[in-house]
């Protein structure tokens, strides 16, 4: 069987160095690169393709989940988070059967882990492991990401989910309007309603959806559909079909 190829991300030197000592004792795993931070941890899942991913709960700039979040489902590894102790984490943890390690971090527990993560592997049961990452997020109560990871070349940048103004379908992609700045994501506009909160958001086209808070004025047009003034005079039009939402939106 191949090597469980693994990435160390964590923000302390010393527990990455602690952790490759650890794991240079296990023939089956090879390490395939390490971060000390949140984006460059996404980049490295999208570059080296990890089976699993020793993961930190929080870093500098962004948490665990945070990264997580910013995976798409197809390509999210095992995940082993590592955390100072948090009663609250663990529980969340425990609660949606997702691996963890304590710091500082146990060789007995690092071992199991790395066992788990062996049979996971082995029996091909990762396909629930998204489920689990799913409910671990709901259980956290941070349902609403703050912000997305946007790849530019090798540059990969965070925009805040405050920051969009609106949205617009791009076949596969969406294009992210900031106000004078617009970025390319690869992710459907369906896909990204489900991610955004509905009652800061609102889908008023098959393919555009605007952040409640930038709607200036809505203008009355024919059959249903309404033009939509933003503060700084864009005006976008509404699809017919997603009347019941603006008109909603307007009660409010």
């Amino acid at each position: 069987m191949t090597k469980l190829r693994l990435l160390i991300v964590d923000d302390e030197p010393l527990i990455r160095s602690g952790l490759r000592s650890e794991l240079a004792k296990f023939a089956e795993v090879e390490i395939v690169g390490e971060s000390e931070d949140g984006r460059g941890a996404i980049a490295q899942i999208a570059a080296v393709r990890p089976d699993v991913v020793l993961l930190d709960v929080q870093m500098a700039d962004c948490t665990g989940l945070d990264v997580v979040r910013a995976i798409p489902a197809d390509a999210m590894p095992m995940i082993i988070f590592i955390t100072a102790y948090d009663e609250y984490a663990v529980k969340a943890f425990e609660l949606n059967a997702v691996d963890y390690l304590l710091k500082p971090f146990d060789g007995e527990r690092l071992r199991k882990s790395i066992e788990r993560a062996c049979e996971r592997r082995k029996d091909k049961t990762q396909d629930g492991l998204a489920h689990q990452i799913q409910a671990l997020l709901d259980t956290t109560g941070h349902r609403w990401p703050e912000r997305f990871v946007v790849r530019d070349g090798e540059r990969f940048e965070f925009v805040a989910v405050e920051s969009l103004d609106w949205v617009e379908s791009a076949n596969n992609y969406v294009q992210l309007h900031c106000g004078a700045k617009t970025h390319l994501m690869l992710e459907t506009l369906s896909g990204l309603e489900q991610k955004l909160d509905p009652h800061k958001f609102v889908r008023v086209h098959r393919g555009r959806i605007v952040n409640v808070s930038r709607i200036r004025a809505a203008h009355v047009m024919l059959n249903g559909v309404y033009e939509l003034e933003l503060h700084g005079g864009l005006r976008l039009s509404t699809g017919r079909q997603f009347k019941d939402a603006v008109q909603s939106l307007l009660r409010k």
